[in-house]
């Protein structure tokens, strides 16, 4: 296996294991606001993509203003954030590997869904900002995953080419968003087990968190 001269994360569920906190968030917008009647793992399935994606999916085209969707958008958010702030950490061994990477000089991006907004508050929260030479969020892409717009766009602001970056994803969209980027994946089961993920081959291996030997393999010597 050729060494990465890259490694570009997704954020949610795979820097910090928070993604139940946004499916309780977002189930209580759709269904306790909106009025959607989805059931919990209803809404659970349509986490992907843009917030204003995801309200598309569920509630159809048209159906809210731009403004509308922004407004949810961040309501859904500030839910999340007042939940998810007194729990606030990485994934076991995040820190180490992301220290070991830039001691290796493998730089380091994000690629994300996430708004800025959310991004921050991640970032900001737990010091992490220091690791990362390029940040992807929702609002710097047209198209989100599991399109490749939003890691083909960190991979060239860190100037590696696609073949060359290392995708650490937790959802099977972010894996098909790395396949459609030409991109290997390694897959942290926070929220899906590994039987959501037989679609796809460019997943090198699995890891529950970042204390895997597997991924000395990604490190030079």
């Amino acid at each position: 296996m050729s060494l990465p001269k890259a490694f570009i994360f997704d954020l949610n569920g795979t820097i910090i294991d928070d993604m139940g906190y946004h499916a309780v968030a977002w189930e209580n917008i759709v269904n306790n606001k909106l009025n959607g009647g989805l059931t919990f793992e209803q809404v659970k399935a349509q986490m992907y993509g843009k917030n204003e994606e995801l309200l598309v999916r569920i509630f159809g085209e048209n159906h809210f203003t731009a403004e509308e969707m922004a407004a949810l958008s961040i309501e859904k958010e500030h839910l999340y954030q007042t939940a998810y702030k007194p729990e606030m950490r990485c994934i076991t061994g995040f820190e180490s590997l992301a220290d070991k990477a830039l001691e290796k000089r493998i730089l380091m991006g994000i690629g994300s869904a996430a708004i800025m907004f959310n991004i921050n508050f991640i970032l900001d929260g737990l010091n992490l900002r220091p690791y990362f030479k390029s940040i992807v969020s929702a609002d710097d892409v047209h198209i989100s995953k599991p399109h490749p717009e939003t890691f083909l766009k960190v991979a060239t602001q860190l100037g590696i080419a696609p073949a060359d970056c290392i995708v650490f994803e937790d959802a099977p969209k972010g894996v098909e968003s790395a396949a459609n980027a030409g991109m290997r994946c390694v897959v942290i089961t926070t929220m899906h087990g590994k039987e959501e993920f037989a679609a796809y081959d460019n997943i090198l291996f699995f890891i529950d968190d970042y204390t895997d030997e597997k991924l000395n393999q990604l490190l030079p010597a």
